[in-house]
C-alpha cells in the first residue's frame, strides 16, 4: 500500500526538520516536492522522503549541500550506496568512541590509585577528548597538531580573534538584511574559506570531520557567539 503524500509541515515534524530547511532544499534543487495541491500547498510522496533520507545520511557524513546534489544527480547512485556510506562511517565512530573509552578508564585508573591529578586537567583532558577525538582520527589529530605548531601560539591566538569577528560581522550583515549570496556576505564567506584552508591544509577528510563537529556539537559553534540562526544563515551563505 502506497503512502499517502506529506504536505511540508506534516513532512517537517515527522523530521525533525523546520519548514524553512525545506523549503530551502526546493529554492537550490535540492528536493522539490513531487506534487502541489489546486490550492499550491507542496506535497511530498515516498519517493521524495527517499531523496530526504539520502539528503540526511550525505549531510551526517560532512558533504556539502552542493556535494550531495553532485552526487544525487549521477546516474545509477542509489540510496543503498548512501546506505553504505553512513554506515561506514558511523562504524569509524563507534571505534573513536570505543577509544575514548578507554582513555577514559585510564583516567578514572589514575584517580583511584590517589595519584596526583587535578580536577581542571581532568576536565581539559575529558573536553579535549569529546570535541576531537570523536570526529577526527588519529591521523588527523597528529596532522592538526603538527600544523598548530608550524603556525606557533601567536597565530593561533589570531586566528581565534579572526574568527570572532567573522561571526560578528556576518550577523551584523544579516541584521541589515543581506542575503545569503550578497556580495558583503561572500567577502566574509571568502575570509571564512581562507581560515578553514589553514586550519585543515585542505585536506578533504579533515574539512568533512570539522563540519561534523559544528553540526553536531552545539557548544563549539557557541564558542564565538554562533547561535542556531546565524548557523542556518551561514550555511546558506557557504552551500
Amino acid at each position: 500500500m502506497r503512502s499517502a503524500p506529506l504536505k511540508v509541515g506534516d513532512l517537517a515534524r515527522q523530521t525533525g526538520l523546520s519548514v524553512r530547511t525545506l523549503h530551502y532544499y526546493e529554492e537550490i534543487g535540492l528536493l522539490a516536492p513531487s506534487h502541489r495541491t489546486a490550492s499550491g500547498h507542496r506535497m511530498y510522496s515516498a519517493g521524495d522522503v527517499a531523496r530526504l533520507q539520502q539528503i540526511k545520511s550525505l549531510r551526517e557524513l560532512g558533504f556539502s549541500l552542493e556535494q550531495i546534489a553532485a552526487c544525487l544527480d549521477q546516474p545509477g547512485f542509489s540510496p543503498l550506496q548512501t546506505i553504505e556510506l553512513h554506515l561506514s562511517r558511523l562504524r569509524e565512530q563507534i571505534a573513536l568512541e570505543q577509544r575514548l573509552c578507554a582513555r577514559l578508564e585510564g583516567l578514572a585508573h589514575v584517580l583511584r590509585s590517589g595519584e596526583d591529578v587535578s580536577v581542571e586537567q581532568l576536565l581539559q583532558t575529558i573536553e579535549v577528548m569529546t570535541m576531537s577525538e570523536k570526529y577526527y582520527t588519529p591521523e588527523q589529530l597528529e596532522e592538526l597538531k603538527q600544523r598548530a605548531e608550524a603556525m606557533g601560539p601567536e597565530k593561533m591566538r589570531e586566528a581565534e580573534s579572526a574568527w570572532t569577528q567573522i561571526y560578528d560581522d556576518m550577523r551584523a550583515e544579516m541584521q541589515k538584511g543581506e542575503g545569503p549570496k550578497s556580495e558583503p556576505v561572500q567577502q566574509i564567506v571568502k575570509r571564512m574559506r581562507e581560515l578553514i584552508d589553514a586550519f585543515t591544509g585542505k585536506n578533504p577528510g579533515i574539512e568533512r570531520a570539522l563540519n561534523t563537529m559544528y553540526r553536531e556539537d552545539p557548544s563549539v559553534r557557541t564558542q564565538h557567539g554562533n547561535d542556531p540562526e546565524l548557523h542556518e544563515f551561514i550555511g546558506k551563505a557557504m552551500s
